[in-house]
């Protein structure tokens, strides 16, 4: 049987909203499992022509067994987008590690007990396949055979860092998820997509530029003129739309089935190469930004292989051009509304 009805959670995040319309505009039902049911509604009447194709389940705890039984039922597919709130952390292992590897889990059990499902996608992250330590000479590329080699001990010692923390609850999450299919064998399979950082327009409730995702706010940061201007840990990226659709397409081909991609644009970026962008397209952005005085490099030492999730899934990258400037014209519409 096709899939018809699908579940997303954190359908009212920035790539979750994308998911969520990418399957709409296909023809797909979709069940929206959210946080917040404010934000909720605010998806729904920005969405009035899917009235029918569109309903939300509050989940509040996502590692609560309870609360996805009752969100898988009806359900042919899940696209796992949520990652756990992680506001003020003061213990690795509880706040970072755990609550990714019980959400996965929360969601394949849930899945596992809803004998229709056919399929679960999970949004894991680069951030599970890099070495830091790997090093060029001579040139390499990452691929989806690679795991980062962070121990799960190095990952819950709070002397590292958050960043470091959060890297190892990527790949124990993943790792989890993988596990549970082989050893549980449900009725589904499964998918995962790692991608790097995420650019482009947003299309989740965002009244503010303050409630900009992570990656939105730090290129408003450098279309906003700050000083020094940011330096991107990687020189890889994909557009938000391209990362939604590639979602999609993974819930939808079966021949794809217990692959796991990484997911990439073969055209690396820098925040420098971001506001050069903003400079030549915007007037007001000559005003505000400021070049750095020392050029900013980008890594051309090492890849990462997007072609294999292209061919695979379909998927055309958009121009890092293209993902800029329909994120900063965006941006500046809403500070304009701000400002009234």
């Amino acid at each position: 049987m096709p899939i018809d009805y699908v579940l997303v959670t954190g359908a009212t995040g920035f790539l979750g909203a994308h998911v969520v319309d990418e399957l709409l505009a296909r023809g797909l039902r979709v069940r929206a499992a959210v946080r917040n049911l404010a934000k909720a509604n605010v998806m729904r009447d920005a969405r009035p022509q899917y009235a029918s194709k569109l309903d939300f389940v509050q989940v509040a705890d996502f590692t609560a067994n309870i609360s996805f039984e009752e969100a898988v039922k009806d359900i042919d597919g899940v696209i796992h987008v949520a990652s756990p709130l992680t506001f003020g952390v003061e213990d690795n292992e509880r706040d970072f590690l755990l609550p990714a590897i019980n959400g996965v889990a929360t969601v394949l059990k849930a899945a596992a007990q809803a004998s229709q499902i056919q399929r679960v996608v999970i949004t894991s992250s680069f951030a599970s396949v890099i070495d830091v330590n790997r090093k060029a000479p001579p040139h390499f590329t990452y691929t989806a055979a690679d795991w980062n080699p962070l121990t799960y001990e190095e990952a819950a010692d709070n002397k590292t860092s958050e960043v470091v923390a959060y890297r190892g609850s990527k790949k124990f999450a993943e790792l989890a998820a993988w596990d549970f299919v082989q050893k549980e064998k449900p009725g589904f399979d499964i998918v995962t997509l790692c991608p790097p950082m995420i650019f482009g327009p947003f299309v989740h409730p965002v009244a503010r530029l303050e409630e900009l995702n992570d990656s939105a706010a730090k290129l408003w940061e450098v279309a906003s003129g700050v000083d020094p201007m940011p330096l991107a840990r990687v020189p890889f990226w994909i557009d938000v739309r391209d990362l939604a659709k590639a979602h999609v397409e993974s819930l939808l081909r079966p021949e794809v089935g217990n692959r796991r991609f990484t997911i990439a644009s073969p055209e690396k970026f820098s925040y420098q190469k971001a506001a050069e962008i903003i400079i030549q397209k915007f007037e007001w952005g000559r005003d505000r930004i400021h070049l750095p005085e020392t050029e900013q490099k980008i890594d051309q030492s090492h890849d990462l292989d997007g072609e294999t999730a292209a061919r695979e899934l379909g998927i055309t990258y958009r121009s890092f051009h293209d993902s800029v400037v329909d994120f900063v014209r965006q941006a500046r519409s809403l500070e304009a509304t701000q400002k009234g």
